[in-house]
């Protein structure tokens, strides 16, 4: 300590994220930056751990959304492969939950398959095990705890290969969800990197005083930011596919 400064070998962890961002950083992506009103949606959840005592997650709530729009645009279901478009069936959505390695805080996806078919209870009922899931190694969450025994040159190599490849696209899904933003406290929208066609970035959320048919009303509002793969998303539909999620997300409609 005495030049003032220290170092510390870079963690496998932190050289997989590194490859990983090098990567999708390459991608020709858009984003649109959204504010949307979740008022009547932080209610409803709030009134039904009043009545069960279930507490249902509100990560697990917006990936609900997104699997019922996806479902009514399924070309966004999609990825390029080898010049021909695939789209996938079954909407699988990728969402990264943070977990911690030796002292590191480090995003890890869980594929939420056929998320079109699910509750929201059985949709958040996963995103919970998968918080809550032990384990020293990068990896075990996802199920690719291999990727520790690929030598660190070859990252890059590797996570461009994973992006085409359909048996990684299948269970892992091309619509992602990363809720980063629930972290913050002021209005905040993150612009993100991510290998995904659809990407929805969750930032914070922001309560205040609005009029409302000549009424002030207290608001609660979502600042989002949706990604878009530009090769395989166009502005118009990207457009029209935020305009359908976000009037989808304020309403509340599957709360129960």
């Amino acid at each position: 300590m005495k030049e003032g400064y220290y170092t510390e070998p870079l963690s496998f962890n932190r050289k997989v994220l590194i490859a990983s961002a090098s990567v999708t950083r390459r991608k020709n992506t858009i984003h649109c930056l959204s504010k949307v009103d979740v008022t009547e949606p932080r209610r409803r959840i709030r009134a039904h751990f009043e009545k069960t005592g279930e507490k249902l997650s509100f990560t697990a709530y917006l990936v609900m959304c997104l699997a019922q729009v996806i479902k009514q645009h399924p070309r966004l279901n999609s990825f390029i492969r080898r010049n021909n478009l695939v789209v996938l069936e079954d909407v699988t959505i990728s969402v990264l939950v943070e977990r911690e390695f030796m002292d590191e805080n480090i995003p890890e996806p869980v594929g939420i398959r056929q998320a079109q078919l699910k509750t929201y209870s059985q949709i958040s009922s996963e995103i919970k095990a998968a918080k809550g899931h032990s384990s020293s190694r990068l990896g075990t969450l996802s199920g690719t705890s291999w990727i520790r025994f690929i030598p660190s040159f070859l990252l890059r190599r590797f996570i461009r290969m994973a992006d085409k490849n359909l048996l990684l696209a299948k269970r892992y899904g091309k619509v992602a969800v990363t809720a980063v933003g629930m972290f913050t406290k002021d209005p905040v929208w993150f612009i993100p990197h991510g290998s995904a066609t659809v990407l929805l970035t969750v930032g914070s959320i922001e309560s205040g005083i609005v009029s409302a048919g000549g009424k002030q009303e207290m608001r609660e509002t979502l600042c989002l930011t949706g990604s878009f793969d530009h090769n395989v998303v166009d502005g118009a539909p990207a457009a029209r596919f935020m305009n359908q999620l976000l009037e989808t997300i304020s309403r509340g409609d599957f709360i129960g």
